[in-house]
């Protein structure tokens, strides 16, 4: 498995993952357009850094923020990049794909010089957290968000000076 940027060509099947991964989790967290958004890989690719993990097929996608700067930052500080939208094919979990492209996004963090990695996630998302709290994130409620009363979001960090 290799862990890069998408390319151009890969845009459409790493955003079928995308929607994929996230249709499979229990809730109401697809509303309000969100579908359109997690499939708009073109888009992030251009706004933010855009990571696959590749074995023949697209097995996984997420889109690394680099700063607060960036149009997808959310609730970043100074000194903080983000995690958003990690998704495994569903039929690719458990294999460690997850984990590779967190790991990746870590050391993306770590060579921009950034202090932390911050990301929001659905309580639903039972899995991730698992792979976030093993990976050494910590839950930071005082940072939870609702962009819909439908959509909660927790919110989780790592102190990259502490890994």
């Amino acid at each position: 498995m290799q862990i890069r940027a998408v390319r151009p060509d890969e845009y459409e099947a790493a955003g079928r993952v995308v929607l994929a991964a996230y249709q499979a989790l229990p809730g109401d967290h697809m509303s309000g357009g969100y579908a359109r958004e997690l499939v708009d890989v073109a888009r992030r690719a251009v706004e933010a850094e855009v990571l696959v993990a590749v074995d023949e097929a697209v097995l996984g996608c997420v889109t690394f923020v680099a700063d607060d700067r960036s149009p997808w930052a959310e609730q970043l500080v100074a000194h903080e990049s983000a995690i958003r939208m990690l998704a495994v094919d569903p039929a690719a979990q458990r294999r460690g794909v997850g984990q590779a492209l967190l790991d990746a996004c870590l050391q993306r963090a770590a060579q921009l010089g950034r202090s932390a990695v911050f990301l929001h996630s659905t309580p639903s998302m039972v899995a991730a957290h698992s792979l976030y709290l093993r990976t050494g994130f910590t839950r930071v409620p005082e940072r939870d968000w609702f962009p819909l009363p439908e959509v909660p979001l927790w919110a989780f960090r790592l102190d990259l000076a502490q890994r």
